[in-house]
């Protein structure tokens, strides 16, 4: 009996839709893209607000019917190093995706994890 092949080509990716570890859909994928200097490939992703993102073919999970992403991974950062957020009765929320930020008081600068971006 024959294993059954499991590589994904270009064709089939595209159009696909992306959930993340919970089952919420993420958006389809655009597109399969490389980046200069870096060895593997991309999924640009166009989400329902028509904004693109990037995902990393090591933040995916698997591919079949649909791409399910990894679970988000905790900071690698120690405890004693995790940054501080200021103190204050509203929770900053990021505008792409509405996770809470954190304040990284070394860049002075709020940081969504979730993107993996500045705000």
């Amino acid at each position: 009996m024959e294993k059954p092949d499991k590589s994904l080509t270009k064709e089939r990716l595209i159009s696909m839709q992306v959930v993340d570890s919970n089952g919420r859909l993420v958006g389809k994928v655009k597109d399969v893209t490389f980046e200069i200097g870096k060895s593997g490939i991309s999924l640009s992703i166009e989400k329902e607000n028509g904004q693109l993102q990037t995902i990393s073919w090591a933040e995916i999970q698997g591919a079949s019917d649909f791409v399910v992403l990894k679970p988000v991974q905790q900071s690698n950062i120690q405890p004693e190093q995790q940054p501080v957020q200021p103190k204050q009765s509203n929770q900053q929320l990021c505008p792409t995706c509405g996770q809470p930020l954190t304040w990284i008081p070394e860049y002075k600068r709020w940081y969504c994890y979730n993107e993996k971006k500045y705000v």
